[in-house]
């Protein structure tokens, strides 16, 4: 154990998702091509909600290769949920660029079947707050102050569960390198 602290304490390599130091939010980069952020670490969540902060850039718009693919939903952060895997149950806030707006929705597994619902937008270069509340068989979504109820599988707490970082797609990879920054409150 002290070895490990030791090795750690001597190293130059950031574990995980690296802090921007300018400012307290986490820059997480999805490089033109894939999927998921580069040090994709997704650590455990024990809460029974989530605050945070997120900017999005002129990076995220976007235009797809496959014109029904913009409606795709992009994941932005959340959690899975009910000791399962989060293709299973889980809650976050999920993004796309369509019809000139960065569109933010309400993106859940209920018992491994998907759900979503359109929120609202976002403005590009604008912090923007989000939450999620676990309220027994609920997850209350609050996204410009207005509140969205979904439906849960579990009540009582998330179980062993875990964050979920951003994610570019649907069925398409990122066109070109996204940057989304964000803070947890």
């Amino acid at each position: 154990m002290a070895l490990t602290l030791l090795i750690g304490a001597v190293s130059c390599d950031w574990i995980g998702n690296t802090p921007s130091f300018g400012d307290d939010f986490i820059t997480y980069d999805i490089k033109a091509g894939n999927h998921e952020v580069e040090r994709n670490l997704n650590t455990l969540f024990t809460g029974s909600s989530m605050r945070f902060q997120a900017l999005f850039d002129s990076s995220c718009v976007y235009k797809t290769t496959v014109p029904e693919n913009q409606n795709d939903i992009n994941k932005l952060y959340g959690f899975s949920d009910c000791s399962s895997q989060h293709h299973n149950n889980s809650a976050r806030f999920g993004w796309n660029w369509r019809e000139g707006a960065l569109r933010i929705y309400a993106y859940i597994y209920l018992n491994g079947v998907r759900q979503e619902r359109e929120l609202g937008t976002a403005e590009l270069n604008e912090i923007t707050s989000f939450r999620i509340d676990i309220r027994e068989n609920t997850y209350v979504f609050t996204f410009r102050g207005i509140e969205t109820v979904m439906p849960r599988h579990c009540s009582g707490g998330v179980g062993v569960a875990y964050k979920l970082l951003p994610y570019f797609g649907g069925d398409e990879a990122a066109p070109h390198d996204i940057r989304i920054k964000i803070r947890n409150l």
